[in-house]
């Protein structure tokens, strides 16, 4: 017999406290208010995602991509029809079917050379963090150290898997890999086991920061010094705005500390839901057995989302093969178009907030040497509060910092994204923000 509520009775509700702790954690709720107010302020100008533009986007590629991925199969592989069937049709590979295409691009792009086979394809580059904290974090006192302020999807998963956190303060130039030996070291003192760092080398979200290679090579050197892995995140470094791309951790890594986590969402299109982990350290067994980390994160996906879309990895692999594998080539146009918006966004604070004036109200940005962000600076606090006011009363978005640091911080900043928008937009968006900080610091000074 089913269950069945007496009539006119409510359905008995769930307590939160039963529920996992990290569901009442702030880190958690910040992505969903903000699009909250997005969706309730559909008329504002937003420079709050992250997202990619979708000016290149055309319907009609999927179905090429496609149709290119099994011309490819058939045609250089050799495969009969009925085994390019299962390839699209099926559940497939655990790790991944296009993992041979994503080797070979790493390698022309970034000039990471890996085996195929320690290339682990997810669904998103935040399945790829979930893997590599479940299979690395295995005692209460492992803490992933993190460079504050730092991307919520990994404090998030953190959160979500019950894992320490312990923040390392970014400066100018990213982590400092002397406030990282430290942190390393008071985790231990403290009864902890530093188990790795995550970072994003190139124009972090939410600084926009970027680490010089004599930091990276820095960085490395601790990492083997102090048994500690790195969790790299490269989803922009593509887009530099000035200068020329600098190496990734992954490519300069003679040690094998880094797995690098990749996503092809801002280099391809999002939609297909596809990214990467890069796990090539071997792992023994207790009989002394080997294996690549690859092949033990194919066990937690296989217990999680079981592989990633055979549909999804096509329509990447078909764009991968139409680009010779060489995908910074084919983003040619993408780094063209993120170079200028940033050059606009700089370039229109600049215009409404010049030296004179900036000084008088207490107002600074930095200036990233490319992707999608930068921060803002300004004398009152820029919390939810008045976001809502930005965008009821001047119709203009943006994200508060203070949602990306573990250890507080950020509330007088907050962070700007110019990669989905149009560069008329951008001015307008800009001079809407001027008007707004202009009256905001005028009250916060009453």
């Amino acid at each position: 017999m089913g269950y069945v509520t007496a009539p006119g009775a409510r359905p008995r509700a769930l307590a939160l406290g039963d529920l996992h702790a990290s569901l009442t954690d702030p880190v958690l709720d910040a992505m969903n208010f903000l699009n909250e107010v997005v969706s309730r302020f559909p008329e504002a100008i937003s420079f709050a995602p992250g997202r990619p533009s979708e000016g290149a986007f055309e319907p009609d590629d999927l179905a090429r991509y496609l149709r290119v991925y099994t011309e490819h199969l058939e045609r250089e592989l050799g495969w009969p029809r009925d085994r390019v069937r299962t390839q699209l049709f099926q559940y497939g590979r655990t790790n991944g079917i296009i993992h041979d295409l994503i080797a070979r691009s790493l390698a022309n792009d970034e000039g990471i050379h890996v085996p195929a086979e320690a290339v682990v394809v997810t669904t998103g580059c935040q399945e790829a963090m979930l893997l590599t904290l479940r299979a690395l974090f295995a005692r209460p006192e492992d803490t992933l150290l993190v460079s504050s302020p730092c991307y919520v999807g990994i404090t998030g998963a953190a959160r979500l898997l019950d894992i320490a956190l312990r923040p390392v303060r970014e400066g100018t130039g990213g982590p400092d890999p002397e406030a990282l030996l430290a942190a390393v070291r008071e985790t231990r003192a403290a009864g902890g086991r530093p188990r790795a760092l995550y970072v994003v080398p190139d124009f972090a979200n939410p600084s926009g920061a970027s680490m010089t290679v004599a930091a990276r090579e820095r960085l490395l050197e601790i990492a083997s010094q102090e048994d500690l892995l790195i969790l790299e995140d490269d989803p922009y470094g593509f887009f530099v705005r000035a200068g020329t791309a600098k190496p990734t951790l992954k490519a300069l890594d003679r040690d094998r500390r880094v797995l690098h986590l990749g996503s092809f969402a801002k280099t391809a299109l999002p939609g297909a839901r596809v990214g990467y982990v890069i796990a090539d350290q071997e792992v023994i067994g207790p009989a002394g057995e080997r294996s690549l980390l690859a092949d033990q994160l194919s066990k937690v996906k296989s217990m999680t989302t079981v592989n990633t879309s055979a549909v999804g990895q096509a329509v990447i692999g078909g764009l991968l093969v139409e680009s010779g594998c060489r995908l910074r080539d084919a983003n040619a146009e993408a780094i063209a178009f993120y170079r200028a918006n940033l050059n606009t966004l700089l370039g229109e604070l600049e215009r409404h907030f010049p030296a004179a004036r900036r000084r008088a109200l207490g107002v600074g940005w930095n200036e990233p040497d490319g992707g999608f962000f930068l921060v803002v600076d300004v004398p009152f606090v820029a919390g939810t509060k008045a976001l809502e006011r930005s965008a009821q009363d001047f119709g203009v978005l943006w994200t508060p910092m203070s949602d990306f640091y573990l250890d507080g911080g950020g509330d007088t900043q907050l962070r700007l994204s110019c990669s989905a928008l149009a560069p008329g937009s951008i001015a307008e968006g800009v001079g809407r923000l001027a008007a707004f900080i202009t009256e905001q610091a005028a009250e916060a000074d009453t």
